[in-house]
């Protein structure tokens, strides 16, 4: 089986991204296949696997979830993917090809307004204590705190800029130069 993630971005380019190995995983830590440091992106964020007949995502128990085609993944199940699915992690859009298909990618469809579903009030959450943080954690929420002085639109700006210029070997993504470039933008 031939598959690749294409990743879409706002301004209608599109990069791709090959499946090589039968078990792919995305996330923020340095040590995944595919990485995106952004912090609303888990460490471990999914999983993609395929043998010969199918290919199947797993969320891995993420904060802020994988979405399937707009609905959101039950952590720990796989679910099969078919080619033309849209999967969402935190602010980045994927469409799923398998074996060239579907040839031609295009953006997922927007909801209309018929198609919204109604707002319904939601119940004010019971205060909950600060998790303790582990000390493997300590690198996360360094990442965390220097991203969120950045407005989303000057981060996705930056993000499309720099997917737009990667260099990726062996579906390796590795933003890890946006990080440097917003150290340099501060002024750290």
């Amino acid at each position: 089986m031939d598959a690749n993630l294409v990743l879409l971005s706002k301004n209608g380019s599109q990069k791709v991204f090959a499946l090589p190995k039968p078990v792919m995983i995305l996330g923020r830590r340095h040590d995944c296949d595919l990485r995106i440091p952004l912090p609303i992106v888990s460490r471990r964020h999914c999983q993609l696997s395929a043998n010969a007949q199918t290919m199947k995502l797993r969320d891995l128990g993420s904060r802020s979830g994988t979405f399937l085609n707009n609905k959101q993944v039950e952590p720990e199940k796989d679910i099969p993917l078919k080619p033309g699915d849209y999967i969402r992690i935190g602010p980045l859009t994927f469409v799923c090809q398998i074996d060239g298909k579907p040839a031609k990618i295009a953006p997922p469809p927007k909801k209309s307004a018929t198609q919204a579903p109604a707002a319904k009030a939601k119940p004010k959450p019971k205060p909950q204590k600060p998790p303790v943080p582990k000390p493997d954690e300590d690198l996360d929420a360094e990442l965390d705190k220097e991203l969120s002085g950045i407005a989303d639109d000057d981060l996705d700006e930056k993000l499309s800029d720099e997917l737009d210029d990667l260099d990726v070997s062996d579906s390796f993504l590795n933003l890890d130069e946006l990080d440097g470039d917003l150290e340099d933008s501060k002024g750290v």
